[in-house]
């Protein structure tokens, strides 16, 4: 469910204090554990590193991210192929 329009979008405030000291394209990586914070207008151009739980992905915010949140493009989840012997030799064989 998305927040309410009354109480506006979620943003953390520390984060926008370090988006604010940085430049734009410079390259550093800003760390954060704020999944739910809300992409603004202003972190575009921006590389994060949000953590999924284990450590940090990069994440660089382009302009079609804005109003999601951080936590949307690092996935917690590690996908493990299914099979066995059978799934293994036919991934040898292509």
């Amino acid at each position: 469910m998305s927040r309410s329009l009354k109480k506006g979008p979620y943003i953390d405030h520390r984060l926008l204090k370090k988006v604010s000291n940085l430049k734009a394209n410079d390259g550093t990586v800003i760390k954060t554990w704020a999944r739910s914070a809300t992409v603004t207008p202003e972190m575009v151009g921006f590389v994060f590193g949000v953590h999924n739980g284990k450590d940090f992905i990069e994440v660089s915010v382009v302009e079609n991210m804005v109003g999601h949140k951080l936590g949307e493009f690092s996935p917690t989840r590690k996908f493990v192929s299914h099979g066995g012997k059978m799934a293994k030799s036919a991934a040898k064989g292509k």
